[in-house]
């Protein structure tokens, strides 16, 4: 989360191009090959699958990171 903060408005980063710096959804994994296989199989969903599985976790899509 750092380092999305700090690449905001750096337009050669994808966290600075599109301004993400806020921590809405994420789930824990024992090994990292698991969140691997996770991430994969999320980034191909429609953004209304994605908003979807946000909302029923954090409906208020209120920010989880710590600051």
């Amino acid at each position: 989360m750092d380092e999305h903060f700090q690449n905001a408005g750096k337009p050669k980063t994808f966290a600075g191009r599109y301004n993400i710096h806020i921590l809405v959804y994420w789930e824990r994994f024992q090994y990292i090959n698991l969140a691997i296989d996770r991430e994969k199989e999320i980034k191909k969903w429609r953004r209304a699958k994605k908003d979807m599985l946000i909302a029923s976790i954090n409906p208020t899509w209120a920010a989880l990171d710590p600051d």
